[in-house]
């Protein structure tokens, strides 16, 4: 169908031929009256096979052409209209575009529409990618999380129980700072004589130092079960870190007791880690302080004085913990530190031995300003 170019139109060509958009001009019933060599390289069509032509007649797709006749519903309401379409191309294809209409009158009333489209073909394909590549990450995401709910388990599994062995009562608190963590706790019967109480704090938190920690853990089991002197197991685990495990990435401090079974003798010894404390109800409590320095960075941490006597009696208790509890701030940014610890071990140690663990963490919760970030453990023990 030929169709009367308008005298504006002629006008304007040349200038529509050297823009970088398809454009395209119909009139009000819809006819195809110009296209520029642009849109025609988007859509592989001949110049005759569009001009002249419906607008309707572009597309293969039913659905398109009823989202097209929506879009210029809006331009003949608004004057103008904006938005993302895909653009028929020969032989069936689509190319995304951006799509802008302005609705123009001549000076005799006609009406017209000049489309203008940008070709959006390599930002879709970098979306999809984007698409492709967040859901390949949110998958690995789920696998990450699926692992770390895994190894929170195997770590919980670690955490020693609550107990009771011959005159001794043992009570026990772990909380890691993310899903796993670097510390650790252990009570563990050497025999029938005598019990072992540990608490370890391996630097950094999450996935590597929760892997160190339970490596250090399954060393230090043995070392203990072997029943040798403290003093000896902290060189051991001292140079199985520095040499086997590549040392000084991560550094760790610990804290062990072993007591008889009467509870009446108690052996200590701690590596850079914050004092153990003894405390008889109404008395304050006694630091246990170390006598060896933070292992896995020196071959020479441990020293020939390593290990602390301490002569227990009817109802002492002995507290170890990693400074996940001490080192807490409170809203004036004064931090609690072992003499804050020291008061609040006083100060819980007049309580039934069942309800000072709770007391102790209500306590440093209290003075604590927002939620926890290091991981906390703490070991209670009381003598009978």
């Amino acid at each position: 169908m030929i169709i009367e170019k308008p005298d504006w139109l002629e006008q304007m060509e040349e200038i529509l031929e050297t823009l970088n958009e398809g454009v395209l001009i119909v009139t009000a019933e819809e006819h195809i009256l110009f296209v520029n060599s642009v849109f025609l390289e988007m859509t592989g069509m001949a110049r005759e096979e569009v001009v002249g032509r419906q607008a309707c007649n572009l597309y293969y797709r039913p659905e398109d052409y009823a989202t097209l006749q929506r879009f210029r519903e809006k331009t003949r309401r608004m004057g103008r209209g904006r938005d993302e379409f895909y653009l028929p191309t020969q032989g069936g294809g689509r190319l995304p575009v951006v799509v802008s209409s302005r609705a123009i009158a001549d000076r005799r009333g006609h009406r017209y529409a000049v489309v203008t489209f940008t070709d959006i073909s390599e930002q879709k394909a970098v979306e999809g990618r984007l698409r492709e590549a967040n859901t390949q990450l949110e998958k690995h995401q789920q696998e990450i999380a699926e692992d770390l709910l895994l190894a929170a388990r195997v770590q919980k599994s670690l955490t020693p129980d609550s107990l009771v062995w011959g005159g001794i009562r043992v009570d026990t608190y772990y909380h890691p700072a993310r899903t796993i963590g670097g510390d650790f706790g252990l009570v563990s019967p050497l025999d029938e004589l005598h019990l072992n109480l540990m608490v370890c704090d391996v630097s950094g938190h999450g996935i590597g130092s929760a892997l160190m920690a339970n490596r250090i853990y399954s060393e230090t089991t043995t070392q203990l079960r072997s029943g040798g002197p403290l003093g000896d197991m902290l060189r051991h685990l001292n140079h199985f870190v520095m040499q086997d495990l590549g040392g000084p990435v991560y550094l760790f401090t610990l804290a062990v007791a072993r007591l008889d079974r009467d509870g009446r003798r108690m052996l200590y010894a701690g590596a850079g880690h914050p004092p153990g404390m003894v405390v008889r109800p109404g008395d304050a409590p006694r630091l246990l302080e170390s006598r060896s320095m933070v292992l896995g960075a020196m071959s020479e941490a441990v020293g020939k004085d390593d290990t602390l006597e301490v002569a227990m009696q009817p109802g002492d208790r002995v507290v170890l913990y990693t400074d996940g509890i001490t080192e807490v701030f409170n809203a004036r940014r004064e931090m609690l530190g072992i003499a804050g610890m020291q008061n609040i071990v006083g100060q819980t140690a007049l309580l039934p031995f069942p309800e000072m663990k709770d007391a102790i963490l209500e306590r440093v919760a209290a003075w604590r300003d927002g939620a926890p970030t290091d991981d906390m453990s703490l070991v209670l023990l009381e003598v009978n």
